[in-house]
């Protein structure tokens, strides 16, 4: 990793010459100076990523809980690949509830931890047929009470497919905001809580798409590319990866779709 180093790219434009929007370590801030700066933050990478959106593919609300259960050490590619066969062979809560699992689990597979996974379909489809009437309901407690169903998953629901605002902590959204020094707590329930604080509630789902468009993009756990990062001067984390321009812009995923015979985890 780079060392962390004092000169940020635009450090004497921007918004790093406003001291109560610097990347100042969150011990140091008000609580003004560090909404200003997370709400700047946020603006900064709505600019960068204008399409961010949910990157699984659905159609109704059954499609998107059960692809983000699938969703689970996998990526969205990977799951969007598997999810057509899936639908149009169990278009249906009670279809899906009264699947073989045997073949539910042939369909699956790739998507890797099948056979736990398939029991959470089965489960939260039986669980939808015999306490919704086969709905998704669009209510988090009535969510998180299906069968591999957390508050994660739930909130992608409901941001997404009913447009009731949810903040998706993933570990993307988890690692972003520690590092923006929105949070110290590696705990989600915690994460969303505080992070939720500093927003307005009807920004909460498009925030998550935009973190996690920078973190698998270009704020990687690994190595992030500090020097092509656009909140760069606002970040207290500057210099955990690399801060050289060319080489930070190497770094930069721009994700495409990969092969289905390609191994597990290939994105990131």
């Amino acid at each position: 990793m780079a060392t962390r180093s004092s000169t940020r790219p635009g450090a004497a434009t921007g918004a790093a010459a406003d001291p109560a929007l610097a990347g100042a370590p969150r011990s140091s801030e008000s609580r003004t100076a560090l909404v200003r700066r997370a709400r700047r933050i946020d603006r900064l990478l709505a600019e960068r990523y204008p399409d961010a959106h949910c990157e699984l593919d659905f159609a109704n609300p059954l499609q998107l809980l059960v692809a983000t259960v699938l969703s689970a050490q996998t990526t969205d590619v990977r799951v969007n690949m598997v999810t057509p066969v899936l639908f149009a062979r169990f278009p249906t809560a009670a279809d899906l509830a009264a699947a073989d699992r045997a073949e539910l689990e042939t369909i699956i597979q790739s998507t890797g931890f099948f056979r736990q996974k398939a029991q959470s379909v089965l489960g939260l489809a039986q669980a939808l047929v015999e306490r919704h009437g086969g709905e998704v309901p669009p209510r988090l407690d009535d969510l998180v009470q299906l069968p591999g169903v957390g508050r994660k998953t739930a909130n992608v629901v409901l941001g997404n497919a009913f447009g009731i605002p949810g903040i998706t902590v993933d570990t993307h959204f988890g690692r972003l905001a520690r590092r923006f020094g929105w949070t110290a707590s590696e705990d989600p329930v915690v994460v969303e809580s505080e992070v939720g604080a500093l927003f307005e509630k009807k920004s909460w789902t498009m925030l998550s798409h935009r973190l996690i468009f920078h973190g698998r993009r270009t704020c990687h756990s690994r190595k992030p590319a500090c020097g092509a990062c656009p909140v760069a001067t606002l970040c207290p984390a500057y210099g955990t990866g690399e801060t050289d321009p060319e080489k930070a812009a190497k770094l930069v995923k721009d994700l495409v779709p990969v092969d289905a015979a390609a191994p597990l985890g290939t994105l990131g």
